[in-house]
């Protein structure tokens, strides 16, 4: 199962590094080139929850295998693509798998582990999203450099398939696929199409605009679709809120919501993963083409943010207890002050020499504190029955984080290194920009915490911390 995570954390961030190869290739615009890196976000995103519920209805082995299969044919689709617009369609296909195997991990562990057992779990689980990012950065580079068989950035797509095969062979005598029990009557009523159509439309209202509208100039139907997108994100919370009533299963759960540290929990996770993936997007696009450093060099300078990320979240719960309640906030300070670091140490157009690596490695320090124990707040929390609801919950609001992250800081960033000449300067001066916006979205996610606080004192609530 930590595996099929792997490859799907994998392809997440592996893309970063062939941007700039892929670009020159595909002859791809800005906005293609963030469709092709979103595109895999976006059904990712929008069918996890759904993704959650199948596996509580037919099975959670059976659709991480289902997903499984997806993704392999979409890889070897998108290694094989000869256009963007293929491209950008494979990608969509490859999420849809990515989010029938991803859900059903934390679901596992969920209905699987108790205590100490669980936590230990969870430091696996968050210990794979680290090594996920650090492997998606160097073997991108590794393959993008070596240019196998003259094939340029497509084996960061084709190396997914022999291993994909392999697991596919072995999964259903490792899992116990055909002998799992299949949902009752009550998860057959609980996929929620319509929730799934409204929500699907308010991220696409979303993104489609964010992505291209910077480019075509900002024409009108960019600001309808926004517009259109705000009249439909509440419409969406008060149609939850309705089938709830009913005694329907919505996408997102009131009971869910309700339980301690998920609403915080849903807040950091998003902030967190946002400023994540802007910041990978916007380094990986500065050193390539702002100043002309190798995608293996590029790659490798994002290994000490990685694998920080994985060793704090396995190690974490070793701090004093009385410090845990407060260190998803420490972490987003530290990870604000490493961006901060970052955009000051680039900002002559240099490449930052050792200091580079230093504040990479504070980055995934920060980051990994910011995440890993408010997600184990909140999964500690919820309810056996709620489980699969609430990993589809927590997990889409990650991959929420990581499309925003890509449409917000990505925009940021090539609106300002395109207003001018492209040079190393001018590179440098976008990436200062962006890393000013990233420490803003890192204090969001710090003030989270005592906003929530207040909140829920004014409600006679226990505060969430």
């Amino acid at each position: 199962m930590l595996t099929g995570q792997f490859m799907a954390l994998l392809d997440t961030f592996i893309v970063n590094v062939a941007a700039p190869d892929l670009r020159a290739d595909l002859h791809a615009s800005g906005a293609g080139l963030q469709l092709v890196i979103a595109g895999y976000t976006i059904a990712y995103a929008v069918l996890l929850i759904t993704g959650a519920r199948l596996g509580a209805l037919l099975g959670h082995s059976r659709v991480f295998l289902a997903g499984l299969a997806l993704f392999i044919a979409a890889s070897l689709a998108c290694g094989l693509a000869t256009g963007t617009g293929q491209l950008i369609a494979f990608r969509l296909a490859q999420g849809t798998g990515g989010a029938a195997m991803l859900p059903q991990v934390l679901s596992l562990i969920q209905r699987t582990f108790t205590g100490q057992a669980r936590g230990r779990a969870l430091g696996a689980y968050a210990a794979v999203l680290g090594v996920g990012a650090a492997a998606g950065q160097l073997l991108g580079g590794v393959l993008v450099s070596a240019d196998l068989f003259g094939w340029g950035w497509r084996p960061v797509f084709l190396i997914n398939v022999p291993v994909g095969v392999v697991l596919l062979a072995l999964g259903p005598w490792l899992m116990g696929a055909r002998g799992e029990a299949r949902g009752g009557a009550d998860e057959r009523r609980a996929l929620d199409l319509p929730g799934l159509a409204l929500l699907g439309a308010v991220l696409l209202l979303f993104t489609v605009p964010v992505v291209l509208g910077r480019e075509r100039g900002w024409p009108l139907w960019a600001w309808a679709a926004l517009a259109l997108c705000a009249v439909l994100v509440p419409v969406f919370g008060r149609y939850q809120v309705l089938l709830a009533r009913r005694g329907g299963r919505p996408l997102i759960s009131p009971l869910v919501l309700r339980a301690p540290g998920v609403t915080l929990a849903v807040v950091r996770i998003f902030c967190m993963m946002a400023v994540n993936s802007g910041f990978v997007l916007v380094v990986m696009l500065h050193l390539q083409t702002g100043l002309r450093k190798s995608a293996l060099l590029a790659g490798f300078s994002m290994v000490p943010t990685a694998v920080l990320f994985a060793v704090v979240g396995t190690n974490w719960r070793r701090l004093p207890q009385s410090w845990h309640p407060r260190l998803s906030s420490a972490g987003f300070l530290i990870a604000a002050a490493s961006f901060g670091w970052l955009g000051a140490l680039l900002s002559d157009g240099g490449d930052g020499g050792a200091w580079l690596y230093v504040c990479q490695a504070a980055s995934g320090i920060g980051m990994s504190l910011a995440y890993n124990p408010v997600l184990s707040r909140a999964l500690a929390s919820v309810r056996q029955s709620e489980a699969a609801d609430a990993s589809g919950l927590l997990v889409t609001t990650a991959q929420l984080g990581l499309l925003s992250g890509v449409a917000l800081f990505g925009a940021v960033f090539l609106e300002t290194a395109e207003r001018t000449v492209p040079s190393a300067a001018t590179s440098a001066h976008a990436l200062t920009v962006t890393c000013a916006a990233l420490v803003t979205g890192s204090l969001i996610g710090a003030a989270a915490g005592p906003f929530n606080g207040l909140a829920r004192r004014a409600r006679g609530l226990p505060h969430d911390r």
